[in-house]
């Protein structure tokens, strides 16, 4: 149930106004008059899926306005928030236009490796992220497909090319290094099975030790100094604070590492400082409608809603609590009713999921179409896309569920892979394996979805927690790369 707006106080700034003060007055006044405007007329919190609908279908056959010129090196990257935002929808996509995407993506593939922001531009592995996943999303195998046109060892030599002695990639030649392009890379490097052990080679300490005092991650540490790169000892000094976006690749990057990590646990990471933080990013749901912001003392800002909305299933698994399932112990097994208690508690105390889909639902629609940051602010591929997944994630309990996990290990089939290495051929069979359980076993308990409002008209398709994309869409695409055949319902 929606707070009462008679309960709701002036922000308070002990009487010495900042700039930083004013901008979070205005803000709750703004969420405020929308809220009030819902409750009094007595309004039903809707998503307006069809404005959302068309307002995405313009940018997608009309092109983008002047005001983008701009974003000219980011193609790639819009391309995919359109995608994925009619896929999170539930928007098929017709042959055609599957193909047209294919043709636009495919030219801003490098001579060299990896793909730019645009046709004739210099690789990046951002720019290589968002093309990889709209590939995902309509390519096919066979000619023209996409899937088999991505030039997998010039991509894995181009990885190769920008991985630094601590164990941190550039983001292209010369480029800065952080944990964004160290999830971009890990995710790329993940989906078409190239992903090895000498890529990875120190990039678990890189992104533990961009874990800052407060619990979230830094965009980096500062690593070595010496001309020779040797790498200093901890504590490293932090470049940065603690930032939701960050804090959501990082994370994400530990999980996708833990199958070529020595030991199943998350060593260096201090799992509970981690919780903490993200719990407090998360907005008054007085004030601030439960709107998550990205970092200490900011506004709150619609695409946190994934970036740490949205992180909570992944803390879960990094404190070792996300099974889903009976979970063994020597003297029996804990019940499944005991687990749906255990979320219930982690759900009520930990991130409010009713709050966040009223602030998407009320505050981050904007009239004309799409999503936003915050009120009186334009709406946004960007922003559209990432107030729809932190939705999905708030409407839907995803985890790594352990059955499907063995399930897919019992239809495996031993494979040689592309990357040559030097491990054992069992090495090798039993890494790719558990790289594409790690990835393939992540499901929805749909019998604990949440929604507020009409579930018909407000419910979008959940999305994979690590990847942000269908979870249907990755399995398969992963079947093919690994050469599997396992049953995608698995």
């Amino acid at each position: 149930m929606a707070p009462s707006v008679s309960t709701r106080k002036p922000y308070q700034d002990d009487g010495f106004e900042t700039d930083t003060s004013k901008a979070q007055r205005e803000t709750e006044r703004a969420i405020t008059a929308l809220f009030e405007a819902t409750l009094d007329a007595n309004k039903p919190m809707t998503l307006r899926k069809n404005a959302h609908i068309n307002w995405a279908i313009r940018f997608l056959l009309q092109g983008f306005p002047a005001r983008f010129t701009s974003q000219d090196a980011s193609r790639t990257w819009l391309l995919y928030f359109l995608l994925q935002t009619f896929q999170t929808m539930g928007v098929a996509f017709d042959p055609d236009t599957k193909k047209k995407a294919i043709r636009t993506i495919m030219p801003m593939q490098h001579i060299n490796g990896g793909f730019g922001g645009g046709v004739g531009q210099l690789p990046h592995v951002l720019a290589t992220y968002a093309a990889v996943c709209s590939i995902v999303l309509v390519g096919s195998p066979g000619p023209d497909g996409g899937w088999d046109q991505i030039d997998r060892q010039k991509m894995y030599n181009f990885f190769m090319s920008l991985k630094q002695p601590d164990g941190s990639f550039a983001v292209c030649s010369n480029g800065e290094a952080d944990v964004r392009g160290t999830y971009c890379l890990l995710v790329v490097a993940t989906l078409l099975d190239i992903i090895t052990p000498g890529l990875v080679h120190n990039t678990y300490g890189f992104v533990k030790s961009c874990q800052t005092y407060e619990g979230g991650f830094s965009a980096s540490s500062q690593a070595y100094f010496s001309p020779s790169s040797e790498i200093l000892s901890a504590p490293r000094p932090y470049l940065g604070e603690a930032h939701g976006g960050y804090t959501s690749c990082a994370v994400a990057s530990l999980i996708m590492m833990r199958p070529l990590v020595p030991v199943h646990v998350f060593p260096g990471v201090n799992g509970q400082a981690l919780l903490r933080w993200a719990a407090m990013m998360q907005g008054s749901e007085v004030n601030e409608s439960g709107g998550f912001r990205g970092r200490t003392n900011k506004l709150v800002d619609g695409c946190y809603s994934w970036w740490v909305g949205g992180l909570y299933t992944l803390i879960e698994e990094i404190l070792g609590k996300a099974t889903g399932e009976a979970v063994k112990h020597d003297e029996g097994h804990e019940s499944r009713n005991e687990k749906e208690e255990d979320w219930a508690d982690v759900d009520d105390s930990l991130v409010n999921r009713e709050a966040l889909q009223r602030y998407i639902l009320i505050v981050a629609q904007a009239s004309t179409g799409g999503l936003r940051d915050k009120p009186n602010v334009p709406s946004d591929p960007y922003h559209t896309l990432y107030n729809l997944s932190g939705l999905a994630s708030a409407q839907h309990r995803t985890f790594f569920s352990t059955d499907r996990a063995d399930k897919i290990r019992s239809a495996w089939v031993d494979a040689e892979g592309l990357i040559a290495t030097s491990e054992t051929p069992q090495e090798r069979h039993a890494r790719r394996r558990e790289t594409f359980v790690a990835a393939c076993a992540w499901m929805e308990d749909e019998g604990a979805s949440q929604y507020v409002g009409n579930v018909k008209e407000n419910r979008v398709n959940a999305v994979h927690p690590v990847f942000n994309l269908m979870m249907s869409q990755t399995r398969a695409t992963m079947n093919h790369f690994y050469g599997q055949n396992i049953d995608t319902r698995y």
